[in-house]
């Protein structure tokens, strides 16, 4: 398995548990609030599923370059997610249609259920720490 796979497949595991806690979260949001609670389980899911997305997106772009250019597109994700994040915050504090315990409640769900997939994924991922290198020879001792 390559790195790519692996981010691949957290790619694919997070829209499966994007959908789940869609429907899990915006059903009891609806049946708990109503509309504002189905409409803030359907926000906090997206806001979280973008979040891990640019985070593997970007990984799998990554590990195409050099070791420079590879941090520089991680750093830069990271400081796009920062930027979205504070933005997403700001235009949404105010919205009438959004129920803050629910919108925290599922994004705590969402956020937790990402990093307990990369955590499953990467450790249940065997990946050399050499990868396609050659390695010397083992020198041969010289009798004395």
């Amino acid at each position: 398995m390559t790195a790519n796979d692996i981010f691949v497949k957290v790619l694919r595991y997070t829209a499966i548990l994007a959908i789940a806690v869609a429907v899990v979260g915006g059903l009891v949001g609806y049946l708990t609030v109503g509309t504002e609670g189905l409409y803030s389980a359907l926000v906090a899911t997206a806001v979280a599923v973008l979040f891990s997305a640019i985070t593997a997106a970007s990984m799998i772009l990554a590990i195409r370059f050099d070791l420079m250019a590879f941090f520089g597109i991680v750093m830069g994700a990271w400081l796009l997610k920062l930027i979205i994040f504070i933005a997403v915050l700001f235009l949404l504090r105010d919205q009438p249609f959004l129920h803050p315990i629910v919108f925290y409640v599922t994004l705590i769900v969402s956020i937790l259920g990402t990093f307990a997939i990369d955590a499953v994924v990467v450790l249940g991922s065997r990946v050399g720490y050499v990868d396609e290198q050659i390695l010397p020879a083992k020198p041969h001792e010289d009798a004395e």
